[in-house]
């Protein structure tokens, strides 16, 4: 998640006007501008702003068209995630900068009311908030949503406050890096308290207004609402905007290509405001995180044969993001697009001439009969499995230990994901059934297809119970877990599934009667049962348990 801002000093089309015309490969490299291009036609990216420095120039790029047929421009509002971070990152520089706060002091002095997990006599800082050594997790474990689609509106300051007085930390802060939503949400929080305010009106006076950013903000103003490029899922369909509430400092920020343009130049050094010093301190590396790589406060610094990057990217439920410019100042971009979908080879690849370009792919359509010939389970390693799940006409995978990502037809038996360069190519026995898998990504990667018992033992190393198919029938049903959020559990053959909202409908399996676990997740359910019929199930996840009563059954 991330958030942007400029100095109000002259409209960015009064700057283009007054300075020579320069060929548009100066600023955005024909590469890239393709790319875009590409990927717009091949339906990757619904809406896709580009901003440029380059030198003393700069001009934002639109590509693709809004819901409402018409071209994003500069003043389409996206959210931009955790890009929100390198502001909240800000404000902190600017206090310190200011005297107000210092670097190595504790967050609990802002929080008086608060009680933080402190181990060994350490206590968490503003510092290792900031540069995400605090030692708490990348999410609140109490974080159980009413509405999955706008998962953080319900996270308040008291489930913050409750959390954090039940957290152990796992090790002493400052210890090691571990990337935390949560971490960066208790710094704007914080600040925010501290100055007495909520974090969107202390963003705002601080960062935003004064550098002139009209159109962005935590809450949807009428004129950002008018100009808003609505959001879509990694499948392509709509979603509705994300809320943070209580951590709005690690992604409530939303934006547009005009305003994050000044806070690019104004980061870069190009202009010259009162917030300079807190951007200079805010760049500064402060740790080391491995691969090469360095982080300030929140910003990151990349470092390689043709010098040194500082960035951030960002992602939503709706949106993507990236802001990075190079150590010399000499170039500046912000990529953001209105889908779930990562931007950040476009970005590097603005500011880098070797950096690598993903290949744009058109997906084809692909019946769901024709699509469950893949649903199964590959074992890529002895403790290591993939698992192909369907949900209506899209496919999933999902690996041992890591979310599900959507996969999109390219011809049959081939398929490609829009993360992380990966693709499939599923291969067929003698009797023409699907019967493995290779897996595209830094190399070929074969797999074999085992059955979900035998993946569900390897990956857990849990005996699985089967169960007679009456026994097995007397959990299907609907299961109503939060008023907007239900558990649909069905049963295929001998195998028994739980849909949670909209998520896939993954298996589980059977330690005992009545007692299931996931493989996909660390998670159980246990059903309930009264006079022998079963009446509830009880998710027990992150050290919770959540009942949901049973609500229809299926015929």
């Amino acid at each position: 998640m991330q958030g942007y801002k400029f100095l109000g000093v002259v409209a960015l089309t009064g700057m283009l006007a007054s300075v020579p015309a320069v060929a548009d490969s100066v600023l955005l490299p024909a590469r890239v501008q393709q790319a875009a291009q590409a990927r717009i036609r091949a339906g990757e990216y619904p809406a896709l702003v580009i901003g440029v420095v380059a030198g003393s120039q700069s001009r934002v790029y639109s590509f693709g068209e809004l819901a409402d047929g018409k071209a994003p421009t500069g003043n389409s509002v996206f959210e931009i995630g955790s890009a929100t971070k390198t502001f909240t990152g800000t404000l902190l520089a600017e206090a310190i900068e200011a005297g107000k706060l210092k670097f190595d002091e504790p967050v609990s002095t802002l929080l008086p009311g608060f009680r933080i997990p402190a181990r060994d006599g350490k206590s968490i800082t503003l510092g290792e908030l900031a540069t995400q050594f605090s030692g708490l997790p990348r999410l609140p474990t109490n974080m159980s949503p009413a509405d999955p689609g706008n998962p953080y509106a319900d996270y308040t300051a008291a489930k913050l406050r409750d959390f954090l007085a039940a957290y152990v930390l796992p090790r002493d802060p400052g210890s090691a890096y571990e990337y935390s939503n949560l971490g960066f949400g208790l710094l704007g929080y914080a600040l925010a308290q501290h100055a007495h305010a909520d974090y969107g009106t202390l963003v705002s006076a601080n960062i935003l207004q004064p550098l002139g950013m009209r159109l962005s903000g935590v809450a949807l103003t009428p004129a950002m609402r008018r100009n808003l490029a609505i959001g879509h899922d990694e499948t392509g369909k709509p979603v509705e905007n994300w809320d943070l509430n209580a951590l709005a400092g690690a992604g409530a920020i939303k934006s547009t290509g005009n305003d994050m343009l000044r806070y690019l130049e104004a980061n870069m050094g190009i202009l010259k405001t009162p917030l300079t010093p807190a951007f200079t301190f805010a760049h500064q590396p402060q740790r080391a995180i491995g691969n090469g790589e360095q982080i300030g406060l929140a910003w990151m610094t990349q470092s390689g044969a043709d010098g040194k990057i500082i960035w951030h990217n960002g992602m939503t439920g709706g949106y993507a993001s990236f802001i990075g410019f190079t150590a010399d100042g000499r170039r500046g971009v912000v990529v953001l697009t209105n889908i779930q979908q990562s931007v950040d080879d476009l970005g590097f690849a603005t500011l880098l001439p070797d950096a690598p370009l993903a290949p744009a792919e058109k997906a084809v359509s692909m019946s769901s009969s024709k699509l469950d010939d893949y649903v199964g389970s590959y074992q890529l390693a002895p403790h290591f499995i993939l698992d192909i799940s369907r949900q209506g006409d899209q496919l999933y995978a999902q690996a041992t230990g890591q979310g599900a990502f959507p996969l999109f037809a390219s011809g049959t038996d081939e398929f490609f994901a829009r993360i992380a360069n990966i693709s499939l190519s599923f291969k067929r026995g003698a009797d023409q059934k699907v019967n493995g898998l290779i897996l595209h990504q830094n190399g070929d990667h074969p797999a074999q297809r085992i059955s979900a018992v035998a993946a569900a033992e390897s990956e857990t190393g849990q005996a699985v119970v089967s169960l007679p198919p009456a026994t097995l029938r007397d959990y299907v049903g609907r299961y109503q877990l939060t008023p907007a959020a239900q558990f649909d559990v069905t049963l295929k053959g001998n195998q028994l599934y739980a849909q949670l909202g909209n998520q896939p409908a993954f298996p589980v399996f059977a330690s005992a009667k009545d007692k299931f676990f996931y493989t996909v997740v660390n998670a159980q359910l246990d059903f309930v049962r009264e006079h022998a019929r079963v009446t509830a199930l009880i998710l027990h996840q992150n050290g919770q348990s959540l009942r949901a009563p049973r609500v229809a059954d299926h015929h």
